[in-house]
């Protein structure tokens, strides 16, 4: 078996992904606090903790969804680090629309 496929398995389990929640949920909430120190760590914190979150809470996708609805342009990023298969079919389709209006 390929380590991609033990990943998916592995990630199929409820105990993992719960487990994951967890760790972004805590990620989100500490970030105030890592924000304080010097450096970019707080901004890293949430994004990697908003992931995790997305990517096991079917509540927060549809609020995910509801406010990529709302303002497209903004969801780019969240959709790029998820590395969300709609994200990367835009990505084909504008690269696609740039070479045909060249």
């Amino acid at each position: 078996m390929k380590w991609q496929e033990r990943l998916r398995v592995l990630n199929a389990s409820q105990a993992v992904r719960l487990s994951q929640l967890v760790i972004g949920v805590l990620l989100v909430l500490v970030t105030p606090l890592i924000g304080l120190l010097p450096g970019p760590g707080g901004v890293v914190a949430f994004g990697i903790g908003l992931g995790l979150i997305l990517r096991n809470s079917a509540w927060a996708k549809r609020r995910y969804v509801e406010f990529k609805r709302k303002r497209p342009k903004m969801g780019g990023w969240a959709d790029w680090g998820l590395r969300r298969q709609s994200a990367k079919r835009r990505g084909q389709k504008a690269k696609q629309t740039r070479r045909g209006s060249d």
